[in-house]
C-alpha cells in the first residue's frame, strides 16, 4: 500500500500552450482588458480576462452554443478517462484497483544505516512516520520528506520550518536527488516504474528496502527494537494477532482503499458500490468504538494507526475530493472521539500538516480538481479543535497506557 504520483507527462495539463486567437472584426483594445487586469502582472489573469471578454464578444450574455458544450464534454471526458487509466487503474466496471507495491521486506534486511522516504499528504506514508515516532525511531532511521510537485510528482524542496512541532518538505537528506524517481533510479538495474511513498532505503548498499507501508510498520514495531527508544511498546501483541489481522481486512478494503475506490471510480456503478461498503464499514466500526477504546480494547494497535491516517483526511479531503458525502466524520460520535484520542498521542499531531495533506491532494491529483483550487480547512479539522478532550481514556482499564508508556 502507497501512494503514487502522476506521470511527468501531465505537467502539459497544468500549463496549456498558449494561443493566438485572430478575430476578423475590428475591436477596441479596451474590449480585452479591463483595469484590473492591465495593472495586475499575473498572466493567468490576463489570460482569464482575454477569454472572458472573448466570450461576451462571441455570445454577449447568452450560454456557448449547446454544439460547443458537447463538444467540449466529449473532449474532456476523453481526456479524464485517459488521464484516469494511468492514475488509478481500473477493472472493466470502472472499479479502481490498487496497484501491488514492487518491493516487498526481505525479513533478513540488515538494521543499520536505513533511509525513510515518505510524503506528507499520503495516508500510507503517514502510517510510517508515526510509528516511527511512537517507537522513537527518529535518530535511528532518519528521514527525507518529498512535497508534491506541479506534474504530480514527488519532489525534495527545502522549506524553511516554521513550527518545530509539524513535520515539512525537506531535501533530499541522504542521495541529494531532485525527485523521488531519481532516488529509485539509484538502485542496482535502475528503475522505471512508479515512484511510491513510503520506502526505506538501503543507505550502504543504494537499494529500495521496501514500499510496502505495512511491510514497513512491521518492522519498525518489532525488527528495531535493539535501536528503538521505546523498545519496550509493542503496537502488534502476539495475543492480539488475529483480531489485528482480522480488522485489517475489513478496514482496508473498505476504508483505507475504499475512499479511493469513491474518489477513483470510472462508473456509476463502482462508485456505488465502494461509497456502500465505506459507510456501512464505517457505521460498523463506530459502533464498535461505542464499548471499546481502541480496535482492539484497551490497546492501541497497528490496525489503530491504519484506521487512523485515513480519518484525519476524511473530511478534510475524502468527503469533498473523493465524493464520500454521505456523512462527514464530524457525524460520528465515537469514531471522531477515537481519532482526537490518537491524534492527542504524544508526537502524533506533528506528523499531521495538514495544509500539505491538502496541498498534496487538491494539487496533484489533477484529473479530480482541474482548477487547482483547494477549499478552506473545516473549523472541526484544526489543531485546537483536534485537542478536545476525548474522554476515551474512562473507556480503558489501563487508563493512558500509551502516553505513560512513551
Amino acid at each position: 500500500m502507497h501512494c503514487i504520483s502522476l506521470p511527468s507527462s501531465h505537467l502539459l495539463l497544468h500549463s496549456p500552450p498558449k494561443t493566438t486567437l485572430k478575430l476578423t472584426c475590428h475591436v477596441s483594445p479596451r474590449m480585452f482588458f479591463d483595469d484590473s487586469a492591465t495593472n495586475n502582472n499575473s498572466g493567468s489573469t490576463n489570460g482569464f480576462s482575454l477569454i472572458k471578454n472573448v466570450s461576451k464578444l462571441l455570445w454577449g450574455a447568452s450560454l456557448p452554443p449547446g454544439i460547443l458544450i458537447a463538444t467540449v464534454r466529449t473532449a474532456w471526458t476523453s481526456t479524464w478517462q485517459i488521464m484516469m487509466s494511468q492514475l488509478a487503474p481500473s477493472d472493466p466496471s470502472g472499479a479502481y484497483t490498487r496497484p501491488p507495491s514492487k518491493f516487498r521486506l526481505n525479513p533478513t534486511v540488515a538494521t543499520t544505516k536505513l533511509h525513510l522516504y515518505v510524503g506528507l499528504p499520503c495516508p500510507w506514508a503517514h502510517r510510517t512516520l508515526i510509528v516511527r515516532a511512537l517507537k522513537g525511531l527518529e535518530e535511528a532511521v532518519p528521514v527525507s520528506v518529498a512535497g508534491h510537485g506541479l506534474d504530480g510528482s514527488w519532489e525534495f524542496k527545502d522549506v524553511p520550518e516554521k513550527d518545530n512541532d509539524i513535520l515539512v518538505p525537506t531535501m533530499d537528506r541522504v542521495n541529494r536527488c531532485r525527485n523521488l524517481k531519481e532516488v529509485y533510479r539509484l538502485r542496482k538495474g535502475g528503475y522505471d516504474g512508479r515512484a511510491t511513498v513510503p520506502m526505506l532505503w538501503d543507505v550502504e548498499k543504494k537499494e529500495v528496502v521496501c514500499n510496502e507501508s505495512y511491510d514497513i510498520i512491521e518492522f519498525f514495531n518489532s525488527g528495531l527494537n535493539q535501536l528503538a527508544q521505546h523498545p519496550g511498546l509493542d503496537l502488534a501483541p502476539v495475543e492480539l494477532k488475529e483480531e489485528i489481522e482480522e480488522w485489517n481486512r475489513v478496514i482496508y478494503p473498505n476504508v483505507n482503499n475504499g475512499v479511493y475506490r469513491c474518489g477513483f471510480a470510472q462508473s456509476q456503478e463502482a462508485y456505488d458500490v465502494a461509497v456502500s461498503g465505506l459507510f456501512s464499514t464505517l457505521d460498523r466500526i463506530d459502533d464498535h468504538l461505542g464499548s471499546s477504546r481502541y480496535l482492539c480494547g484497551d490497546r492501541l494497535t497497528l490496525a489503530d494507526i491504519c484506521l487512523f491516517t485515513t480519518l484525519i483526511r476524511f473530511d478534510i479531503v475524502y468527503n469533498v475530493l473523493f465524493k464520500c458525502t454521505k456523512k462527514k466524520l464530524l457525524e460520528y460520535t465515537n469514531l471522531h472521539a477515537y481519532m482526537r484520542d490518537i491524534y492527542q498521542i504524544p508526537k502524533v499531531a506533528a506528523t499531521c500538516n495538514f495544509l500539505e495533506i491538502m496541498d498534496g491532494y487538491y494539487w496533484m491529483l489533477f484529473p479530480l480538481n482541474p482548477g487547482s483550487i483547494r477549499p478552506v480547512m473545516p473549523s472541526a479539522c484544526e489543531h485546537v479543535c483536534l485537542c478536545r478532550p476525548s474522554k476515551r481514556e474512562s473507556m480503558s482499564s489501563v487508563g493512558k497506557r500509551v502516553q505513560h508508556d512513551l
